[in-house]
């Protein structure tokens, strides 16, 4: 089986997904096409020697829709040849996109293919997709449906996460983020977006609050507690262990509502050949898995021990982790399971503090642990997010 190396990754900058965000006019297949672009153009590439393109997006509806994959491709103006699909598994959706180019590339199903994601939170809500999970009244009852807030919320309750925990690693996402944007370690990989005129929109993420402490964290209200109102008694039925659910999670410590898109280009040995590019890392081995579907955001543990499994390694052989701060509970419980040294995870903050532009984030985050990996002078890394209806999806990456 062919190896699947990764020549190059580029994302957008995060603009706040609201009507006030640097992204708001920008639509979500100019900011689709913009990281392919950029790939395109840094790269000198021949896009006609691209077969696919793969792009996650959790909300594909109107405008991100209809197979935003290929309506990006030529909105980039790359070959017509080149190949677009959609792809859809919640919040892992960008790295699933990024597994799917590589399974291709290790099949010899495409000689290269690029994996990615949109997301335009600012134009197309949270929920705009509904689905079965939540709004089939059969699906939802069968499976004790409660919305994600909760799910994060019961995984402090079980494990006894205090707000305070959750707060300290919330100000810690912030202060590493920020340390990383005032030393530039984000700017290589960032194309700013550009307007119809061609004039700079935005060209550094925006969502931060480096000023965040665990002061100010205290003094947010929890988010979940009027979900609680109907969504606690659910969701304790299925943990009837659980007499109350504490609800720790606030806006400051959950991932942040952004804008945003990322692809990475993924290639065989011949492809760089043909296209005169060196790879910087290869693509060892990916998993998914399901886990119980109320809690939904406990997948990253399980997922990442079946893909070391898999692989003939332990949490020993990687360097870095990068996990999606989709809630803090969430990185917790992971390092938690996992023994792991909080050092190594997240070592340039998260979506706590950049932002979680949903279908795209697995993509942003799979670049930033291999620029770090690079900077650090390390060799491998696992990337792992939750995904909603309790999916999770891991990637295992070396240097090469």
């Amino acid at each position: 089986m062919a190896d699947a190396l990764i020549y190059d990754h580029v994302r957008t900058p995060r603009g706040r997904g609201r009507p006030d965000g640097s992204l708001r006019e920008i639509t979500a297949v100019e900011l689709a096409a913009t990281p392919l672009r950029a790939l395109a153009d840094r790269n000198g590439l021949d896009t006609a020697l691209i077969d696919d393109v793969v792009y996650g997006c959790a909300q594909p509806v109107g405008e991100q829709g209809g197979n935003i994959g290929r309506a990006a491709v030529l909105t980039a103006d790359w070959a017509e040849s080149v190949a677009g699909q959609q792809v859809h598994r919640f919040c892992a959706s960008a790295l699933e996109a990024v597994n799917n180019a590589a399974a291709q590339v290790m099949t010899g199903a495409a000689n290269a293919a690029v994996g990615g994601g949109v997301e335009s939170m600012s134009r197309t809500y949270i929920g705009a997709d509904t689905g079965a999970w939540s709004a089939d009244p059969w699906c939802s009852y069968h499976n004790y449906f409660a919305p994600q807030g909760i799910g994060a919320d019961l995984i402090a309750t079980l494990d006894g996460f205090s707000r305070e925990d959750v707060d300290a690693y919330a100000a810690e996402s912030q202060r590493r983020a920020a340390a990383a944007q005032q030393a530039g370690w984000f700017d290589k990989s960032i194309a700013p977006v550009t307007d119809v005129i061609g004039q700079t929109v935005l060209a550094r993420d925006e969502y931060l609050r480096p000023d965040t402490t665990t002061q100010s964290l205290a003094k947010l209200k929890p988010a979940f507690t009027g979900l609680g109102e109907v969504f606690d008694p659910v969701a304790i039925q299925r943990y009837p262990q659980v007499a109350e659910i504490d609800h720790v999670h606030t806006g400051g410590n959950s991932s942040g509502i952004v804008d945003g898109a990322a692809a990475v280009l993924v290639g065989s040995a011949e492809f760089g050949k043909d296209a005169g590019l060196r790879p910087r890392a290869r693509i060892r081995a990916f998993a998914n898995i399901g886990s119980e579907p109320t809690i939904m955001l406990t997948a990253p543990a399980d997922v990442s021990r079946k893909l070391l499994d898999r692989a003939g390694m332990t949490p020993d052989d990687i360097d870095l982790f990068e996990i999606n701060e989709a809630f803090a509970s969430v990185v917790l419980r992971f390092m938690r399971y996992l023994d792991l040294d909080p050092e190594q995870v997240n070592v340039a903050g998260g979506a706590i503090a950049l932002g979680h532009p949903l279908g795209a984030t697995g993509a942003m985050i799979l670049g930033t642990v291999l620029d770090e990996l690079e900077r650090r002078d390390l060799n491998t890394a696992l990337v792992t997010l939750c995904a909603g209806n309790g999916l999770g999806t891991a990637t295992i990456i070396e240097r090469v």
